[in-house]
């Protein structure tokens, strides 16, 4: 367990670094805390990014997790701008972009993912939303528009139809492409992505599925495909995230699509892993599978199940993920962590009334709990998961109905 003489360097200063640096203090750890991080930026909130900031309702200010109060009473040593490029597991070294290292008991790795960069020959000329500077090129582009400008999105993923939602509200006119089918289908699985296939197109927005793009020329400006072509005053692509790990090579530290973590979010002895980058085990349907969930909530759930088991030694209990994605007027929410091929069951609401309740079902076991616009019916669903729960049972006790 953790003593005052001990030296935590959390890498990564997001959501989940910023959450274990509150929680050690929280526990009760008194000793060093560094915290790394790439952007020049103190740890700030993402989500609001493609909604309430590129919206123009909140200024860039107000989504700062650590502010220089915070940071002053939390007693960290902060390396803003300096991003971790090596990992020493045996010796707890982490050596810094700037040439410095630092030497600790406990490495907590945090660095969260980036943009996924598309092969095209305008990747440099297109715009992407990850970052605060990402979304302040944004809005400075978006001023710079005309009256009749077309603004195209590719991906119509959750940050995909989070953005076009956000600018079709701020009157621009804007065009999201997709590969697959239908918008969702791989995170939430055919039937469900088909119940919310028509909701960009009542709000206003037009989403073209099965768009099979060749390549974005060099000044940003026209989408080419194999038989035609689409102009656009700025395109901004939203096809998902990408790890960046190379820094831990030959550090011994397990990296299987993302640093593969113990229950206690440990990768080796007093070197844990959690947020986005962490591959931990979760029980699905009676069965452990290891899991990587890019999912606000969890990241925040993992720093304090760290957080406690360095300074006390327990584990927490199980962890169940949850996200939510506000799109084109709706608010989509679910609990757990089903595969999109699990079978699924409405059970509540209709999908002609544009709210809804639905079980994920997997071997006669609830799997996950998914919503539209139903935000109570799905926490008080949240029993369900909390352990092995049959669709019987599930729609005998009917939680959603209280």
């Amino acid at each position: 367990m953790l003593t005052q003489t001990d030296h935590v360097i959390v890498v990564g200063a997001g959501l989940a670094g910023w959450r274990l640096v509150e929680a050690l203090r929280q526990e009760g750890f008194t000793g060093k805390i560094s915290l790394v991080g790439a952007e020049e930026s103190a740890p700030y909130d993402r989500p609001p990014l493609s909604k309430q900031v590129l919206a123009g309702k909140w200024p860039i200010e107000q989504i700062l997790l650590a502010t220089q109060d915070k940071l002053t009473a939390a007693k960290v040593d902060t390396y803003f701008g300096n991003r971790a490029i090596a990992l020493d597991a045996e010796q707890k070294k982490v050596t810094l972009r700037s040439g410095k290292t630092l030497e600790g008991t406990h490495i907590a790795i945090a660095t969260g993912v980036g943009a996924r960069e598309l092969p095209f020959s305008g990747n440099g000329a297109m715009y992407v939303l990850r970052t605060k500077e990402d979304t302040q090129e944004i809005l400075e582009a978006i001023e710079r528009l005309d009256e009749d400008d077309e603004v195209v999105v590719i991906g119509a993923g959750f940050i995909g139809a989070e953005v076009a939602t956000t600018l079709h509200t701020k009157g621009i006119k804007v065009t999201v492409l997709e590969a697959a089918p239908r918008p969702l289908q791989g995170p939430l699985g055919e039937t469900v992505a088909t119940w919310l296939e028509k909701i960009p197109s009542e709000f206003g927005v037009e989403v073209r599925v099965n768009q099979k793009i060749v390549d974005v020329t060099e000044s940003g400006d026209e989408v080419l495909f194999e038989n035609g072509s689409l102009k656009a005053a700025m395109v901004i692509g939203a096809v998902g995230s990408a790890l960046d790990l190379e820094w831990l090579s030959g550090s011994e530290v397990p990296v299987d699509g993302g640093v593969v973590v113990n229950e206690n979010f440990e990768a080796l002895p007093n070197i844990g892993a959690i947020g986005d980058v962490a591959k931990f085990p979760l029980k699905v349907a009676g069965k452990i599978e290891l899991a990587r969930i890019e999912h606000w909530q969890l990241a925040a759930e993992q720093a304090i199940a760290l957080a406690k088991y360095w300074v006390t030694g327990e584990t927490g209990a199980p962890l169940i993920p949850y996200f939510w994605s506000d799109q084109y007027g709706k608010k989509i929410q679910m609990l757990g962590h089903p595969a999109p091929s699990d079978d699924v069951h409405l059970v509540h609401g209709s999908v002609e009334e544009g709210k809804w309740l639905a079980l994920y079902v997997r071997n006669s076991i609830v799997t996950g709990v998914v919503t539209l616009s139903q935000p109570r019916a799905l926490m008080v669903s949240k029993p369900l998961l909390e352990r092995e729960t049959t669709l019987e049972e599930a729609l005998e006790l009917a939680p959603w109905k209280s």
